[in-house]
């Protein structure tokens, strides 16, 4: 694979480290803001909350970035970009809708994780299709194109 076919997927997962950077500066503030010093990890609801979003987030992240990768080589870089993008934004409103309250993080963590199990799920059937392409001489993917009526029988 040339580099042209993977930027988008890197500049995906560049903006996805950013994000990160972003909710760890969030952190730093609360904790000045709050007067909790490291490393404590709890204090006021306020700083907890932020503690907590940024917490999750990079827990997720590894995740994030190993299925969009998958999905993205495998299966199809623009899907693949397509359903990150929408997972960042996910984390995002997740991030600020928790900072907010308890209650306001839970619609954009039901939004995120539903694009994380796509991409998870693209990577899985890009991986899967791959391997009986390559060692069972199957092609799923056109097989699934041509009955979805995506593509003309051949």
């Amino acid at each position: 694979m040339m580099l042209e076919q993977v930027v988008l997927l890197a500049a995906v997962t560049v903006l996805g480290l950013l994000e990160q950077a972003y909710f760890c500066l969030k952190v730093i503030q609360a904790r000045r803001k709050h007067s909790v010093s490291p490393p404590a990890t709890s204090g006021p609801p306020a700083f907890e909350r932020i503690f907590r979003a940024q917490a999750n987030s990079s827990e997720y992240f590894p995740i994030f970035v190993f299925s969009l990768w998958l999905a993205g080589v495998f299966f199809s870089q623009a899907l693949a970009v397509l359903f990150g993008l929408l997972y960042l934004y996910g984390r995002y409103l997740y991030f600020h809708g928790y900072a907010e309250s308890a209650q306001g993080r839970l619609e954009p963590l039901y939004f995120s994780a539903k694009m994380l199990w796509v991409l998870i799920a693209l990577a899985g059937l890009g991986v899967i299709c791959t391997l009986t392409q390559a060692y069972l001489g199957l092609d799923l993917l056109h097989s699934f194109s041509h009955v979805l009526g995506l593509t003309e029988h051949s």
